[in-house]
């Protein structure tokens, strides 16, 4: 393998300009190093459904799975992000909304670190999930859409915190599927059917579409 580093920014001797937009900042190490290095370029692989479907679960067992194969991979669970960096929204739509957008920066940061991004969020919105699909393609990172998808009433038969039951009886509110909308993705590129599949075939329906699209060969 060969390839050559730019020489890293020396610094510039004027001060910002604090009203000029923000611009991306360009790194010695570029992607396509990281890829090269990695073996594999990056991509995001979003999960989208109902709470209950099965995102978490096929989540976890996807990145054991890349890891094992020497994927670098890392999982973004809606859970574990809204106990810190989005601590601060709610269940509104607009902060469903921004909570995506978080998630979409977020994912694209970490593909141009070189990872295979999985993500694990309800999603509900049709024009969110479509925003983060553009951040992705903004940097030159496969975008691929799972719906897993699972009947309501499977759903619920799942929820072991109950948060159906509370949301049918009105302890919870605006929750996806009772008294908040959820739409289904009109084009994804997989759907995922996981009360007629096991997780292990659920995986490797992922992975077949996954590792064609990051197989990284050398000029």
């Amino acid at each position: 393998m060969n390839f050559s580093l730019r020489p890293a920014s020396q610094g510039n001797d004027s001060a910002p300009d604090p009203g000029a937009p923000p611009s991306w900042t360009d790194c010695s190490i570029t992607c396509k190093h990281r890829a090269l290095h990695n073996g594999h370029s990056s991509a995001i692989v979003w999960l989208t459904g109902l709470s209950g479907a099965g995102k978490s679960t096929i989540a976890k067992e996807l990145e054991r799975t890349l890891f094992q194969n020497s994927i670098q991979t890392y999982v973004l669970d809606g859970d574990t992000l809204r106990q810190g960096l989005n601590a601060n929204l709610g269940f509104s739509p607009d902060d469903r909304s921004e909570n995506i957008r978080r998630v979409g920066e977020v994912a694209r940061l970490m593909a141009d670190a070189g990872l295979v991004v999985i993500t694990a969020f309800i999603s509900p919105y049709q024009a969110d999930r479509n925003r983060a699909r553009e951040i992705a393609l903004e940097g030159g990172f496969e975008f691929i859409e799972c719906f897993v998808d699972a009947p309501l009433e499977v759903c619920e038969q799942r929820d072991l915190k109950q948060l159906y039951k509370k949301a049918r009886a009105g302890k919870i509110k605006d929750f996806t599927g009772i008294d908040a909308p959820y739409e289904r993705p009109t084009d994804p590129e997989l759907v995922i059917r996981t009360d007629k599949q096991t997780v292990a075939e659920s995986v490797a329906q992922i992975v077949d579409l996954l590792l064609p699209r990051i197989r990284c060969l050398a000029d």
